[in-house]
């Protein structure tokens, strides 16, 4: 690895790039240190915990999480179009999740991420100015959760931050 950096500079050079600061980890591959090694640990805790909740496959599947002004747009969709087990499995958890949200129900998120949760206990208390609405895709489903309270709006936003970050590449932070 020290064998690598004049070389990177030497190029810099040649290249007329100017040379910034950069954070070099000189650590074996595959060996993980710090803060990754956390979030790595975080999200295998959370799939595993996941996989007792979610009925469907994280590894064929994909979770976004858009923020919007009002507040966001929570889809789960198959990496196959073509998988419709996949797809039902999605439909059907989602469905009964929009059910359960809508009356202040929360558990299962609580039971994959912690009650600690980011932006969770606003959402429990306030679900009753959240309008919470679930429909079917082509390759999967999604939940509308739109309110115009201020407060809730950054909990739904702060909920989706820790789903993104905590499902790590089964989650995208935009369609």
């Amino acid at each position: 690895m020290k064998a690598i950096i004049p070389t990177v500079i030497v190029l810099l050079i040649l290249s007329g790039c100017q040379a910034l600061p950069v954070a070099i980890m000189d650590h074996n591959p595959g060996e993980q240190t710090g803060d990754h090694a956390a979030m790595t640990e975080r999200q295998a805790e959370v799939a595993e915990k996941g996989a007792t909740v979610m009925p469907f496959d994280l590894d064929a599947t994909t979770h976004i999480f858009e923020k919007t002004a009002e507040g966001g747009l929570q889809q789960v969709i198959a990496d196959d179009p073509d998988n419709s087990e996949q797809i039902a499995l999605i439909r059907s958890h989602l469905a009964e999740e929009a059910t359960r949200f809508q009356q202040g129900d929360f558990h299962d998120p609580a039971m994959i991420h912690g009650d600690d949760m980011a932006g969770l206990h606003a959402l429990m208390m306030g679900a009753d100015q959240i309008e919470i609405t679930y429909s079917d895709l082509p390759n999967g489903a999604q939940i509308l959760y739109t309110t115009t309270d201020a407060e809730l709006v950054d909990a739904i936003h702060s909920w989706f931050d820790v789903q993104v970050s905590d499902h790590g590449q089964h989650a995208n932070g935009q369609r």
